[in-house]
């Protein structure tokens, strides 16, 4: 026995706690999640009353219905504004390629909440620009388009989600050899026609699962669905969960509402993972035909024409709408010099009890996951890696589960697991940042995973053969090898943390809230013009931080790890 333990060296305590330290971030809430949802509130005993409550009523079940429908909706309508933007830029001589690559950006860092209410600002039924406009030129009473509708969620959704079909069906596309299509002129094929019957078909996987993965980020959104479906009496999961932690919190109803979602989440993963594993679509053998960029004359004017539409409408008006009131007065009386003001800045920066609070709370919050998470990924991927301990697969699923549990259920998992003493940490900064770290954890071990796996092991080994320890190892001759990989991961984790909002709003309290809680909290009282300067100031600061990002990584640097 004593030779054993020799034989241990000291670090692998330290892969011991980060074991246990990962199943506190994981696996315990999920546990805690599902054991709660059979628990009696008062007594802790067994009961399915929980499900017989949160599927015995009609607007339940419409809810969950609604969520589906919405998420199909969204997706579908993601793809079709996707797919040709992505064989527009893969494989065709259209203009202003840098152009769309910044719409697709710009759409990937622009809060869906936030875009919410610019499409409030732009077609509100009674006061939107565009309705006025529109009611301006054709006399018509009723509105051209009213964004608090089904209609209205989808099409903002699906304006925020496009990035994730785009990026699908490109890198796919940019596989293909422009011999398949040259073979398919030869025998009389037009471009069009080969398009159609060649390229798209060979990267179906990838738009399906483009698809899947805007259908789970549709179902699990909470921003747009309270801003936009709230006031037009559209109940979707997501809400209805939020309805479930208004007073008495009904924690134990809400686990049992959340897991058929978890359950669909994980089950579409799957297939995702399978039809995505069927390489035989594409020929990835690393051989590589040539690629020529397909000549479209007249019409390459027409597929930018495309692009710059969907830029127009996910950001560039949006944008523009939450600038012009965020320097407004009145925001309804749009650009005029008497109509300018600083006010609702200063009001943000110098006289809100809450707005410069969240603002610190959301940095140091999101710093701090964005650390937790890349340090756990990075030692986790080290352990994983170079096969330290013999469950190492099981570790890297336990640090993949985050990805395909929406962050709402991940909320609700921390809230019935650490809420409640002996830890009472219900809106303390510590549950936050520790659901942060969670929930993103995927990025950053994704990241990590893939840098460890381009460092052979023979440099640390000739460092430990001089004296080093594994851990010194680690530190010394590792980490630097792979920096910039860190980094990256840390920025998209600092980003994605700082603009979440599906788990913050279960787990703030009164003086931590985040930028996002308190955009939602303003939004509900409708002053759209400090609203507006509020999200400015918020993306002030995620712009910053992807400008570091891309001046050490690279511009794409985020779109490469999408």
């Amino acid at each position: 026995m004593r030779g054993r333990l020799r034989n241990v060296e000291p670090v692998m305590l330290l892969w011991i706690v980060l074991i246990g330290v990962l199943l506190f971030l994981v696996a315990f809430p999920l546990a805690k999640l599902f054991i709660v949802s059979f628990e009696e509130q008062r007594t802790g005993a067994f009961t399915l009353a929980n499900y017989a409550f949160a599927y015995g009523r009609e607007r339940y079940i419409n809810a969950l219905v609604n969520s589906l429908l919405l998420g199909l909706a969204s997706a579908t309508l993601a793809v079709i504004l996707a797919v040709p933007m992505a064989w527009a830029v893969s494989r065709t001589d259209m203009p202003g390629k840098g152009l769309t690559w910044a719409t697709v950006l710009g759409a990937f860092i622009l809060p869906p909440y936030l875009s919410a209410i610019g499409w409030i600002l732009l077609a509100g039924p009674n006061s939107g620009f565009v309705n006025l406009y529109w009611r301006a030129l054709t006399g018509s009473e009723a509105p051209l388009f009213n964004i608090f509708s089904f209609e209205g969620i989808t099409l903002v959704i699906a304006l925020n989600s496009f990035p994730l079909v785009f990026i699908f069906v490109k890198a796919a596309l940019d596989l293909v050899s422009s011999e398949m299509e040259d073979a398919a002129n030869i025998l009389g094929a037009g471009t069009w026609t080969a398009m159609r019957r060649i390229s798209i078909p060979l990267v179906l996987p990838a738009i399906l699962g483009g698809f899947i993965l805007v259908f789970l980020e549709a179902i699990s959104l909470f921003g747009v669905p309270a801003i936009l479906g709230i006031p037009a009496r559209l109940n979707v999961v997501t809400t209805q969960l939020w309805q479930f932690f208004e007073w008495p919190v009904r924690v134990e109803v809400a686990a049992a509402y959340a897991m058929p979602l978890l359950m669909i989440t994980a089950g579409l993963i799957a297939v995702q993972k399978l039809v995505l594993a069927r390489k035989g679509f594409v020929s990835q053998t690393g051989k590589g035909g040539e690629r020529r960029p397909i000549q479209l004359g007249p019409w390459r004017w027409v597929l930018f024409a495309w692009c710059a539409g969907v830029g127009l409408l996910a950001v560039a008006m949006p944008l523009f709408v939450l600038v012009q009131a965020s320097f407004a007065k009145a925001w309804g009386r749009g650009f005029a010099l008497d109509n300018l003001t600083l006010a609702n800045y200063r009001l943000l920066i110098f006289e809100h009890e809450m707005a410069m609070q969240s603002v610190w709370n959301t940095v140091w919050f999101s710093a701090a996951a964005a650390s937790l998470a890349v340090v756990l990924a990075l030692l986790i991927a080290y352990i994983v890696n170079r096969r330290l301990v013999r469950f190492g697969d099981a570790l890297a699923f336990v640090a993949m589960a985050p990805f395909v549990i929406p962050g709402i259920v991940m909320a609700i998992g921390f809230y019935a697991a650490y809420a409640a003493p002996p830890l009472a940490l219900y809106g303390t900064a510590a549950l936050i940042i520790l659901a942060f770290a969670a929930r993103f954890l995927p990025i950053a071990y994704a990241n990590s995973a893939a840098a460890i796996r381009a460092v052979h092991p023979e440099m640390e080994e000739a460092a430990r053969i001089l004296g080093s320890g594994r851990l010194h190892a680690v530190w010394r001759i590792t980490t630097p090898l792979v920096r910039k990989a860190l980094l990256g991961g840390w920025l998209i984790v600092f980003i994605v943390a700082s603009r979440e909002l599906s788990a913050a709003i279960f787990l703030v309290g009164p003086r931590t809230r985040t930028m996002a809680v308190l955009l939602y909290d303003m939004s509900e009282a409708g002053n759209f013009e400090v609203l507006a300067a509020f999200g400015g100031i918020l993306l002030v600061i995620t712009m910053a931080f992807v400008g570091v990002g891309m001046k050490l990584l690279g511009r794409d640097f985020m779109l490469r790890r999408g």
